[in-house]
């Protein structure tokens, strides 16, 4: 440091959680909806905004209804399909992948849709809901990239139909009913089992079976780290806890990882 340059200065709870990141073996994230609000998309269980809110679950997204009223849960789904369309990656998706990158973080588990974390540049990624990026007919089970139906819904709200046999496409997102991908979550018990430090980002830890991984990860030994607006259930089982804005926290804990 030159004799004119400000000296480094770092909240105390950054740094020691910077510490355990240094000093993990096998670092594993697990995000929620939280990541994402700053970038536009709206999370579902927020009071006053989130999207169970203003709509019954059980009547426009679960897997039942689906099967007999696919329209009704398209009719919901085209806002929100827009704004992730139109999202972007924000500052705390881009820290995820800078810490992949530098080999502080073996991976994210995400319980978002949306793939921003692999626009961001991750590349270790395990989406346990699903993803609108691939979509199952619901007739002959005939799978598709959905992207170009994606467009063309977003735009004119056209059901998205089969080329095989025209039945009705359903987004691979979990709807409640359904049975989470087995593989990919079995996947993620694997990691947070293995895992020193786990790393929870906008995630209020309510929505099980996601919602018991790091209780996984403790029970193995691995300390805990929480950014969330919301309190958790494990909170007081964590080494850290941030209430603040994961957007400010997240790059600034990254940054003092790096730094070290």
């Amino acid at each position: 440091m030159s004799p004119t340059a400000a000296p480094h200065h770092v909240h105390p709870a950054v740094g020691g959680a910077a510490d355990l990141l240094r000093g993990a073996r096998h670092a594993v994230a697990l995000t929620g909806a939280g990541i994402s609000t700053p970038s536009g998309i709206p999370d579902f269980r927020s009071a006053g905004v989130g999207l169970w809110e203003r709509f019954d679950p059980m009547a426009v997204a679960s897997l039942t209804r689906f099967r007999y009223d696919p329209e009704a849960f398209f009719v919901f789904l085209q806002p929100l399909a827009a704004q992730i369309m139109s999202a972007a990656p924000n500052a705390a998706h881009r820290a995820l992948a800078e810490l992949e990158q530098a080999g502080r973080l073996a991976g994210v588990i995400t319980q978002n849709i949306d793939q921003l974390h692999q626009r961001a540049g991750s590349r270790c990624v395990l989406e346990v809901h699903g993803n609108v990026r691939r979509a199952t007919c619901i007739a002959c089970y005939v799978e598709f990239d959905a992207r170009s139906y994606l467009q063309e819904f977003v735009e004119h709200g056209t059901v998205p139909r089969c080329a095989a046999c025209g039945g009705v496409l359903k987004p691979n997102v979990i709807l409640f009913g359904e049975e989470l991908p087995r593989a990919t979550f079995d996947q993620a018990r694997t990691w947070c089992a293995a895992a020193d430090v786990l790393l929870v980002v906008g995630s209020s830890l309510e929505v099980t079976p996601v919602s018991l991984l790091p209780q996984v990860a403790i029970d193995a030994g691995a300390r805990l780290i929480i950014i969330n607006r919301e309190p958790t259930y494990l909170d007081q089982r964590a080494q850290a806890v941030f209430r603040e804005d994961l957007v400010e926290v997240l790059p600034e804990l990254t940054a003092e990882v790096l730094r070290g």
